[in-house]
């Protein structure tokens, strides 16, 4: 291996750990081509999410994730980033639970570095799960809707 192979990019390294910090993600990786960089922080201490792991906490145990990922109506994220409810800081939601939406109407916003990427019905139905809070970090393929 050639010492040109081992050359690390620093302003790419802090751009990365700031979408880490940004979003609240544990890693991240970036590829071009066939070099791949990924940068990676320590987790929080698991004495602050544990209640909620072990299902202390009501209705806050990831059996229900598991339940709502295999629902034919779930939407999921197609990115990485945080989700918005609303168009703007204090403005009216895009839905709410009980609402019936139309295929392509905007149900979310997920801002992933800094574009805002409209989340659309994929078909016609009713809202009965709102499965983020706004202003949370999502995952690739995460649960973000339940249409009925």
């Amino acid at each position: 291996m050639s010492k040109e192979e081992f050359t690390i990019d620093g302003a790419l390294v802090r751009t990365l750990a700031g979408l880490l910090e940004e979003t609240g993600l544990s890693e991240i990786e970036y590829a071009v081509g066939d070099k791949r960089i990924r940068v990676a922080r320590a987790a929080s201490p698991v004495t602050a999410i544990l209640p909620a792991a072990t299902g202390a906490t009501p209705g806050a145990a990831p059996a229900p994730e598991t339940r709502t990922s295999e629902h034919p109506g779930a939407v999921k994220s197609p990115m990485v980033g945080t989700a918005y409810l609303a168009p703007q800081p204090g403005a009216p939601p895009f839905i709410k639970v009980g609402d019936k939406v139309a295929e392509g109407d905007v149900l979310l916003i997920v801002e992933a570095m800094k574009v805002m990427n409209q989340i659309r019905a994929p078909r016609a139905g009713r809202v009965i799960e709102i499965a983020v809070a706004d202003g949370t970090p999502v995952e690739f393929g995460q649960v973000l809707v339940i249409l009925e």
